[in-house]
């Protein structure tokens, strides 16, 4: 079984919304597009260019996959090439067709079509932006890793990472690091327990007086 890994930028209050540029989603009046531009450091970079050293495949909702197919394939940057070999799987109810290379149309439930994906022998399966897609795939259980990135910025509104009502479920750090501008990467393994607890009941027990 493939793994499939989310990869995301956030800001600090958990803002996903068109971290590359102002133009790339304004929806809901965002304004504040290209946030993560003036925080990509020497270290963000390197990582990123390791993320994408290996072999992989891609998993997009509509809008990630239209602002991809209209700017990776006329780019000369390190990343395009990448991009533009992994194989694409688009998850959408409106597309009837997509044209860019090696992309095909998941079709059926999105569960059981990421499902099958997943069964089928290749490199990991990567989630970039897409933040609906996300939400859905979270909510089915589908997520085993998240590679998040956040940044040191708070921006109020837009598209969130994880909005109410998002199923709960624990995380377990698998590595993590930070940039010299404060972005800090952390990898997560999902499905893990959470601990819960209480420390007031600690302290009780603590003060309590010991028999003997």
């Amino acid at each position: 079984m493939r793994k499939l890994i989310v990869n995301t930028f956030m800001t600090l209050d958990g803002i996903m919304q068109a971290p590359g540029g102002r133009e790339e989603d304004p929806n809901g009046g965002f304004e504040h597009g290209g946030w993560a531009f003036g925080y990509w450091d020497d270290v963000v970079d390197e990582t990123m260019h390791t993320s994408m050293a290996d072999p992989f495949d891609l998993l997009l909702g509509r809008k990630t996959y239209e602002i991809f197919a209209a700017h990776w394939p006329q780019s000369q940057e390190p990343a395009a090439a990448p991009l533009n070999n992994a194989t694409k799987y688009v998850a959408s109810t409106t597309l009837n067709s997509v044209e860019w290379q090696n992309s095909q149309l998941l079709e059926g439930p999105l569960a059981d079509a990421v499902n099958a994906v997943k069964a089928q022998d290749g490199p990991g399966i990567q989630v970039q932006g897409s933040a609906n897609l996300i939400q859905s795939l979270h909510a089915d259980g589908l997520v085993d890793e998240l590679n998040v990135w956040t940044f040191p910025v708070i921006l109020g509104k837009g598209k969130r990472l994880f909005e109410p009502g998002t199923p709960a479920g624990g995380l377990e750090v698998i590595d993590s690091k930070v940039s010299p501008s404060g972005v800090i990467m952390t990898r997560y393994r999902t499905d893990a327990e959470i601990r819960g607890g209480s420390f007031v009941q600690t302290e009780l027990d603590r003060r309590a007086p010991r028999e003997g």
